[in-house]
């Protein structure tokens, strides 16, 4: 018997619409699906409401909604793997690999097996105290970004990797990027474009009030330490844009590359550079 989690987002209008194509697919199959209880709740399928749905076994989950969606779901994952594959219903869904319009084509792909899994890299986030106390804040598959407290206020910041200063700059902020996420925040802020599957992570600075620095690729092993040069100032850290938390002008963050993976599902026919062509440059 196949289990499938399944965590719809509640925000899309049509989501009512695929769940009812994914359990007609599924009625006459052996197969058990399940939701998050609220979730099943919502959507009146109570049957299949779960508690501590990420503690589950399941064989894989979908993902209803845009790449915000999966991320989530990602993270909800990250100590117990389970591959999981998007259902676009956003714009862009450059992680999703089903588009509704072939949806029940590739539930059938899933269960017979006719896909790959690509592991894709946790960025982990920590406060550094003064004492050198580090505090873990938690998991991102796209980036995590250290940006201004106040609104309208530049900020000097201080960056360092490993040991070594590199440098002090007026700016809004830095984001750190997995190649995952080289599509998303960093993209906007003038970052490169990395293969998901490249072995490293980017450093892209937001507005930075000078010409000489430049977005860097830096190692999987190596850490990125951040600190607020002006003690006056505030900044707050998010993961992933969903989680956000304050840090203390004596504090420093780290970033790390995890040893944990996260598994996307991705279908043999699907090309990273024909995602890229069909959802970036479709126009061109």
């Amino acid at each position: 018997m196949l289990t499938i989690a399944v965590f719809p987002n509640l925000m899309k209008p049509e989501t009512s619409e695929i769940l009812r194509r994914i359990l007609q697919f599924f009625s006459d199959r052996d197969a058990r699906m399940m939701m998050p209880r609220e979730r099943a709740v919502e959507f009146d399928m109570p049957d299949c409401g779960v508690d501590d749905i990420e503690h589950i076994p399941a064989d894989f989950a979908l993902s209803l909604g845009g790449d915000g969606t999966l991320l989530g779901i990602c993270r909800r994952y990250a100590e117990n793997p389970v591959p999981v594959c998007g259902i676009n219903m956003g714009t862009l869904g450059f992680m999703a690999d089903i588009e509704q319009d072939e949806l029940e084509c590739r539930l059938e792909q899933l269960c017979s097996g006719d896909y790959h899994v690509e592991q894709r890299p946790f960025l982990a986030g920590y406060v550094t105290k003064p004492t050198g106390e580090e505090q873990f804040l938690g998991h991102a598959i796209n980036d995590i970004v250290v940006m201004k407290g106040d609104v309208a206020r530049i900020i000097a910041l201080g960056l360092a990797v490993n040991d070594t200063p590199l440098l002090e700059c007026k700016a809004d902020g830095f984001i750190v990027a997995s190649p995952t996420g080289s599509t998303a925040y960093s993209l906007s802020a003038g970052g490169p474009i990395m293969n998901p599957m490249v072995k490293g992570y980017l450093l892209t600075p937001i507005c930075a009030h000078t010409l000489n620095i430049r977005p860097l690729v830096i190692r999987e092993e190596d850490a990125v330490h951040i600190h607020l040069v002006d003690m006056r100032q505030s900044i707050i850290v998010t993961l992933d844009g969903q989680e956000t938390f304050p840090v203390l002008p004596d504090d420093t963050v780290t970033v790390k590359c995890s040893d944990l993976r996260a598994g996307i599902i991705k279908f043999a026919d699907k090309d990273y550079y024909q995602t890229l062509r069909t959802k970036l440059w479709r126009n061109c």
